[in-house]
């Protein structure tokens, strides 16, 4: 275990160098952050003058080290923008994204794998037909649009959830959150359902197939001749292998969760880092976008480091492999 974790760090070290160093050369082409800082009336001694002293004359290999020194200690420069530090920018709208995500994937989890384990235990059923539809319906359907249907349903039609901002928060330290107020909560039905729906289907549709091939295998067979209920079967020999790589799964999809909120945060107008990306884009802000993704890409990694314990945990056939290799 200790060398799989040794190794894990190691790959994930490369992957986080690999992600900050494209992220950084990409952001170079996006724009001049000079104009977006200054008037049409400066200069070009003072534009100058300003470049050489944010250090975008140096060369790439100089802003790159300089970048990856600060970011690894938690420092990210200063915005073009707003001349605030970066770290406290992303910091200050962290607790939206992350719980909105958080709220998403709970969506997901908790009603797509019910909907696909009855999907893949009675496949022939109205039931599951129409889950199906539904399923087929939540991956077709682009993320902006069931956002646009769902305010246009819920908030213009009915009046009875927001469709734009976070609602009332509490502060509790340095987070601030809408999980103890009854605005907060209701801020956070149509964007968690807009994000999460397409995790849902793909879970349910993952599910179903795991648990239609679960059911024919042998052991499940020898069970039935052994004369244990449906229930047991289902629920303490299918269901129990069939999450195995819905764990997988889940992990990979919550990371995607917090790095594709940008389009649902930009529809509800949702105070999170996805948002302040996409502001960051129209104004060249390349601090900020370099900060972002290497942010994700660091929640990326740190998810996949996590599901694989866990994995290993799980399965005992990983764990055996796993020592059998040691032997050997």
């Amino acid at each position: 275990m200790i060398a799989f974790l040794i190794r894990r760090l190691f790959q994930a070290a490369i992957v986080m160098l690999t992600v900050a160093l494209i992220s950084f050369v990409l952001f170079n082409y996006v724009g001049d952050p000079i104009n977006a800082m200054v008037g049409q009336d400066t200069s070009l001694q003072d534009r100058e003058k300003l470049r050489q002293d944010l250090g975008l004359n140096d060369p790439i290999p100089i802003r790159f080290a300089r970048f990856v020194a600060n970011a690894a200690q938690g420092q990210f420069g200063l915005s073009y923008r707003t001349a605030e530090p970066v770290g406290r920018m992303i910091l200050e709208r962290l607790p939206a994204t992350l719980e909105l995500s958080l709220v998403a994937g709970l969506f997901a989890l908790c009603v797509g794998v019910p909907m696909g384990v009855y999907s893949g235990l009675h496949p022939k059923s109205w039931v599951s037909r129409i889950l199906q539809a539904v399923s087929l319906i939540g991956i077709s359907l682009p993320t902006f649009l069931i956002g646009i249907l769902l305010i246009l349903i819920f908030a213009v039609g009915l009046g009875v959830l927001p469709s734009f901002g976070r609602g009332e928060t509490v502060k509790l330290g340095g987070w601030t959150t809408g999980y103890l107020t009854v605005a907060g909560l209701k801020a956070l039905i149509l964007p968690s359902i807009t994000l999460g729906l397409f995790q849902l289907t793909l879970i349910m549709r993952i599910v179903r197939s795991e648990m239609l091939e679960v059911m024919r295998t042998d052991y499940v067979k020898f069970a039935r001749a052994r004369g244990l209920t449906s229930r047991a079967i289902n629920f303490g020999h299918a269901l129990k292998n069939t999450l195995v790589p819905v764990i997988t799964i889940t992990g990979l999809q919550l990371g995607q969760l917090i790095a594709f909120a940008i389009i649902t945060e930009t529809v509800f107008a949702w105070p999170g880092v996805g948002q302040l990306f996409v502001t960051s884009v129209y104004s060249a802000d390349m601090p900020v976008m370099s900060a972002y993704l290497a942010l994700i890409g660091f929640l990326f990694v740190t998810i996949n480091l996590l599901v694989d314990l866990l994995y290993i945990a799980i399965d005992p056939r990983l764990r055996t492999a796993q020592a059998a290799t040691r032997a050997a």
